[in-house]
């Protein structure tokens, strides 16, 4: 009978480990890391060149590439080591994984970082098993896009899909546009038990009419999952699906429409299958229909969704009623894009008690041209319930798959989708399918609104300030400026300094109705056009696109304005006027005739720079940026110097361009500002990447990334080189200190340079690119090196070409001395160069 029993014992622990092997686990992959096991947020990750990973991937076109600044900050910070590394995709490419049928999550991780590794915005697709998840797709634009929806810091985006595989294989190829390249730095395969986690679906529209759902003909794709009433729930506290909830308070339409009810004891599920479809935080929270103060009834309560065209959507809603502890207490309606969903919910009697929680799934079918989806709850005006407010927890939003698609349709770049999405919610929306009570409290509404107006209107009209329609008044400082009824500025600056307002038809005229032959630029703020302006004097026009109207590129709009109104020197861009009439925002530029610095050191066929000539346009950038860090009370920091905003006119004198992001340095009493880090990969500050702390040492390290890059005619970041040379800085500095200097040095120059002022060239670029920003020279010690750099290799030139010369040999000491003169004539112009608002350069002769 022992015997007998042990073997039973024996029988049901090898069942149970037979069971627990056949149940798949989660497949992390770390892209672009040799790591064979990683502990990233509890759980192991493994890199894709590890021996040890148990899939493949097709290597043609593919290289590991690793940041050189550390992972992200914020909310993605437990994630921030994945995104120190990626894979790179020049050509097609694919990852090949072993699975068990069965539905999976699948994640996407992307960091901006990686979106920054040439001038071109990477644009690819990714398909799964054939269907394509991502077409061409940026992920700037969607941190775009995203940003102005929310207000999020977060640089990283992470795509999340639920498939169904049958075969027992997966997989995910990349493929980039032509000319262009894929990236991706981490991707989750995590399994979902149960066939399906879609049971039975309503019908939206036939309330009761039930269906059910599979995955088996393709997928879906998790839009929006939002924890309401509560703040974000992080991954981990979701854990088996590692799922990340976002609080609702960004998409509800209005705040006063619910307020938030908690109980936190006693929460359990209605159902045993119910327990791994959301955390029990979840539904510890809720929000509930207000009573209104003004109208007996309740009025709705609404969320608002930018969608894609053209899909049908799944809408989860998570319940669990937290006050009520009998039937028939509470009912509400369920409109979805205002259909009536359900009606009499009965979430107490739904869920079989108080504290129960439970979820119902709604499939609506969207038209073709909806772009924004409504969840609304409303009372229910049936007589004999007590309560009639409405309740709910969680909300999830899914786009369904349709013939092997889930990608939209156009590209999306800078944030929207075909110039079709309206982020602009519109209150007329509502009111469609609003309840008849509603139409009071919306009168009573707008009646208080229109006294509102009236009292504003008195104000504006005493201060004379005038706000058409259109694009957003900027409110640069307090004081009105006489010149432009949209734009405001510093009360100390007159209205000249904003220069000349354009209309939009002279804009048009100019560049012959935004001919596209007349394009000399495109940068993420918009297009830059060639003109000319009715007199006949060229300029740049740089026209912001339809989607920087919303968030980032307002601000890029006002930053610029507000900088170049504040500046004046030789060696910054000039601003002649502006346009921000019917919807547009445009900026006029003195057109710089021989465009951005980096167009003439590679890429393009046109002739080598000098030696002499790449000095005298280092110089000249240096002091633009000299000029910025000391020219103003706190000094002005850019923010963004590289070699595309830098640009040169008709004499190939330099002028530094595009202030969109560019702060005010520090008060006297602080030694940095606190800001989200902006700029551009390969040229990014590590120290204010790490701290998020800027300061002009900031702008010192940019700038020596840019002496590397005129130095060696090459981009600051290469994936197609080996992976020692990939980043600029980090390959050239290796070679500086095992004195290779000469063999990293652009070979179009062929010689013709003095190595005492190449050497001095490459030491000022070293100092520049000191890991702390306190071991930087300042710009104003960056100049006076460049400057002797220059004198030396003008005085061997003089001593090669004139042998009558008398007097002895230039020095590096003579030339300290010959730049100290030089600096002594211009600080001794200063005064006169303020006065008449330009600058004169100055100019002394070698001996």
């Amino acid at each position: 009978m022992k015997s007998s029993t042990n073997l039973l014992l024996i029988l049901v622990v090898f069942l149970a480990a037979e069971n627990a092997r056949a149940q798949p686990g989660p497949i992390l992959i770390n892209c672009g890391s040799d790591s064979s096991s990683a502990v990233v947020d509890g759980r192991r990750w493994i890199g894709d060149s590890s021996p040890s990973k148990n899939f493949t991937l097709s290597f043609p076109g593919t290289i590991a590439l690793a940041a050189a600044a550390p992972g992200v900050d914020g909310e993605e910070e437990p994630y921030g080591d994945l995104y120190k590394t990626a894979r790179v995709f020049n050509s097609s490419s694919s990852y090949n994984l072993g699975v068990a049928a069965g539905s999976y999550f699948l994640r996407l991780h992307f960091s901006q970082l990686f979106a920054n590794l040439s001038a071109e915005e990477p644009i690819f697709d990714v398909a799964a098993n054939g269907l394509k998840l991502l077409s061409r797709f940026s992920v700037t634009g969607e941190i775009s896009w995203r940003d102005s929806q929310i207000n999020s810091t977060s640089k990283v985006i992470v795509k999340e899909y639920l498939l169904n595989f049958t075969s027992g294989k997966l997989g995910i190829e990349f493929r980039p546009d032509e000319g262009s390249f894929a990236f991706v730095n981490a991707m989750e395969v995590v399994p979902v038990s149960g066939s399906s986690i879609f049971d039975s679906v309503n019908k939206v529209g036939g309330y009761g009419l039930k269906g059910p759902f599979s995955l088996a003909d393709g997928g879906i794709e998790t839009m929006y999952r939002l924890c309401v009433g509560c703040s974000d729930i992080a991954r981990k506290e979701d854990p088996g699906l590692w799922r990340k909830w976002d609080s609702d308070e960004h998409f509800i339409f209005s705040l006063n429409a619910a307020h938030t009810i908690t109980n936190s004891s006693n929460i359990s599920y209605a159902s045993a299958d119910d327990s791994t479809l959301a955390p029990l935080r979840l539904y510890e929270t809720a929000k509930v229909t207000t009573e209104s103060s003004v109208v007996e009834k309740k009025f709705n309560v609404s969320w608002s969704f930018i969608i894609d065209p053209g899909f049908d959507y799944l809408v989860r809603l998570h319940f669990c009623e937290l006050e009520y502890d009998k039937a028939e207490q509470r009912k509400f309606k369920i409109y979805i894009n205002n259909k009536t969903a359900a009606e009499s919910y009965d979430v107490f009697a739904r869920a079989g008690g108080k504290n129960k929680a439970f979820h119902e799934d709604f499939l609506d079918v969207a038209s073709p041209q909806m772009d924004t989806l409504w969840v609304q709850l409303g009372s229910e005006s049936s007589a004999g319930a007590a309560a009639t407010d409405a309740l709910l927890n969680g909300m999830e939003i899914f786009k369904v798959s349709r013939e092997g698609n889930l990608a939209h349709p156009t590209v999306r770049i800078g944030g929207i989708s075909g110039g079709t999405r309206k982020p602009k919610r519109s209150p007329k929306w509502v009111l469609i399918g609003a309840a008849t009570g509603l139409i009071v409290f919306i009168a009573i509404v707008g009646a208080v609104y229109i006294c509102f107006c009236l009292q504003r209107k008195k104000r504006s009209s005493a201060n004379k300030t005038k706000n058409p329609p259109g694009c957003q008044p900027l409110a640069l400082h307090g004081s009105a400026n006489t010149r432009s009824p949209s734009l405001r500025t510093a009360g100390t600056l007159g209205s000249s300094q904003l220069g000349r307002r354009f209309t939009i038809a002279e804009i048009r005229t100019a560049t012959q109705n935004f001919d596209e032959s007349l394009v000399i630029g495109v940068g993420g703020f918009g297009k830059v056009y060639k003109g000319k302006m009715e007199s006949g004097t060229l300029v740049a026009i740089k026209r912001g696109h339809t989607e920087s109207q919303q968030g980032q590129g307002v601000k890029e709009f006002e930053t610029e304005i507000e900088m170049l109104s504040r500046l004046r020197h030789r060696h910054l861009v000039p601003l002649i006027g502006y346009c921000d009439e019917r919807n547009e925002m445009i900026l006029v530029y003195e057109h710089m005739a021989n465009g951005t610095l980096r167009s003439h050191l590679y890429g393009s066929d046109l002739p080598a720079l000098t030696w002499n000539q790449r000095l005298e346009i280092c110089i000249g950038a240096a002091r633009g940026l000299h000029y910025l860090h000391t020219g103003l009370d706190r000094g002005i920091i850019h923010r963004d110097v590289k070699t595309t905003n830098i640009l040169l006119n008709g004499n190939l004198v330099a002028k530094m361009a595009d202030f969109g992001i560019s702060k005010d340095g520090p008060a006297l009493d602080h030694t940095h500002v606190s800001t989200a880090v902006k700029g551009s990969f390969g040229y990014l500050d590590p120290e204010y990447y790490r701290r998020q702390q800027l300061t002009p040492s900031s702008d010192v390290y940019s700038f020596g990334v840019v002496l590397l890059e005129v130095l060696c005619a090459r981009p600051v970041i290469n994936p197609t080189l080996p992976r020692d040379q990939i980043n600029l800085a980090e390959w050239a500095l290796n070679c500086q200190r095992q004195q290779l200097l000469e063999t990293i040095i652009d070979p179009r120059l062929d010689g013709n340079y003095t190595l005492e002022s190449m050497k001095t060239f490459s030491k000022i670029a070293e100092k520049c690119l000191a890991d702390e920003g306190v071991n930087r020279p300042s710009m104003g010690e960056v100049l006076w090196h460049l400057e002797s750099a220059l004198q030396l290799h003008q005085g061997h030139l003089h001593a090669d070409c004139d042998e009558v010369l008398s007097g002895p040999e230039l020095t590096p000491s003579d030339a300290s001395i010959t730049v100290t003169h030089i600096r002594e004539a211009e600080e001794s112009t200063r005064a006169a160069r303020d006065a008449n608002d330009e600058v004169v350069d100055v100019k002394i002769e070698v001996p």
